[in-house]
């Protein structure tokens, strides 16, 4: 396991299930993101401003799913 691989982190809110969840790290100034239920699935990189308009959009409740 390479040092990045031991940044990943889930939310305190995945309740341990590994189905529904996604990590994310943060290297280099950027946020990195992709599911947990597959260690080397696709990653989705962010920068800081993409990544803080997002967490601004979900505390907004801009992506609540449908009902």
């Amino acid at each position: 396991m390479t040092r990045l691989d031991q940044q990943w982190f889930k939310s305190s809110f995945s309740g341990g299930n590994d189905d529904n969840c996604v990590e994310v790290r943060f290297f280099d100034g950027l946020a990195h993101v992709r599911t947990s239920t597959t260690a080397n699935s696709p990653v989705l990189v962010f920068n800081r401003g993409e990544w803080e308009a997002f967490e601004l959009g979900v505390f907004n409740g801009e992506f609540s799913m449908p009902a």
